[in-house]
């Protein structure tokens, strides 16, 4: 037995890892990356087997942001140039919905750029999911922004079963991103959608500058927050944003986050969301032996995998996905 399995056995007897032994699978050194993914996919069978979870991003709203995010196309004083529009129709929404339902995608996420949603988007956020769950029945994540309680309550008496808010670096780098809302607004956004009876959705984007220990802290972070969901990012630095020419991830060191996340969220969905593609390269298939969900398709501003490709890639892999009958049985 490695000192990898050692500390696999130590999370599946239900205890948690030190920060140093934390630090030490993001230091882990580069030839023994299969043994710290093999303890990884220890934890990862242990809970999900080998089915994989598939999400679905409609961007229901671009552009048009008032924050000063430093890594998003959208925001404010991003140079990036992308497509701006408004909310888009239910009619739209719904197609997202069918396509999702016909790639036997279990979550359809609904995001919209924004500080937070205004009332009136509400509305329509909540019309077009009542019709969903009526003729799809899948399962609902919104991702609009910071939230007020009553709007919270709504979307759940609506039928959507996640909020989306990531809390995206540690408190410490957080005003190196951005300075438009704080740390503590995003935390209490996941708190409030808790309460609401909404299951807390909430990740990271790795690559920000930030330094191991700051990714070790993130990892925690989501951990005190019980976090349902989380969403690992690896920035895709765009050109016309401030992280503009950023690269300080390879995919060695993007497999050995996930395996991090895993080892410190052992019973969490661990997502591989946006940036897998252009960080992880030909890796992609191992990232999933520490992650057990991926998103399928584009992105918010920017292009994914063909969902085909990635279909492929489980089968390849051995992994099932996710029915969505078996979605609905685990939420029931």
């Amino acid at each position: 037995m490695n000192q990898w399995m050692d500390l696999s056995e130590k999370v599946l007897k239900g205890e948690v890892l030190t920060e140093m032994e934390a630090l030490s699978i993001l230091n882990c050194p580069d030839e023994e990356i299969l043994l710290v993914m093999h303890a990884a996919f220890q934890i990862r069978k242990h809970y999900y087997g080998k089915k994989v979870k598939l999400n679905m991003i409609m961007n229901a709203k671009s552009g048009l942001c008032p924050e000063n995010c430093g890594y998003c196309s959208q925001s404010a004083i991003s140079e990036a140039p992308i497509e701006s529009y408004r909310f888009v129709n239910k009619e739209t929404i719904l197609e997202g919905a069918k396509r999702a339902n016909d790639l036997n995608v279990g979550t359809y996420c609904i995001v919209a750029s924004g500080r937070g949603p205004s009332n009136k988007e509400i509305d329509h956020v909540v019309e077009a999911v009542e019709e969903i769950k009526d003729t799809y029945g899948l399962k609902i994540c919104a991702c609009l922004g910071l939230l007020k309680p009553e709007q919270a309550k709504r979307l759940k008496e609506a039928g959507v079963d996640r909020y989306n808010h990531n809390i995206n670096t540690s408190e410490s780098n957080h005003t190196n991103i951005t300075t438009s809302h704080t740390y503590n607004d995003r935390v209490n956004t996941v708190e409030l959608a808790k309460l609401s009876g909404l299951s807390p959705c909430s990740g990271v984007i790795i690559g920000m500058k930030e330094t191991m220990e700051e990714v070790v802290t993130m990892a925690f972070s989501l951990k005190v927050l019980d976090a349902d969901s989380i969403p690992v990012n690896f920035l895709h630095a765009i050109k016309g944003t401030p992280l503009e020419g950023v690269n300080e991830l390879n995919p060695l060191y993007c497999l050995k986050v996930l395996a991090l996340f895993r080892f410190i969220n052992p019973t969490k969905e661990i997502r591989i969301s946006g940036g897998r593609e252009v960080n992880l390269r030909s890796l992609q298939p191992l990232g999933l032996y520490a992650a057990n969900s991926i998103f399928v398709g584009d992105y918010l501003t920017t292009a994914g995998q063909e969902e085909t490709d990635d279909h492929k890639m489980l089968i390849d892999l051995g992994f099932e996905v996710e029915t969505v009958e078996e979605m609905k049985q685990s939420l029931s």
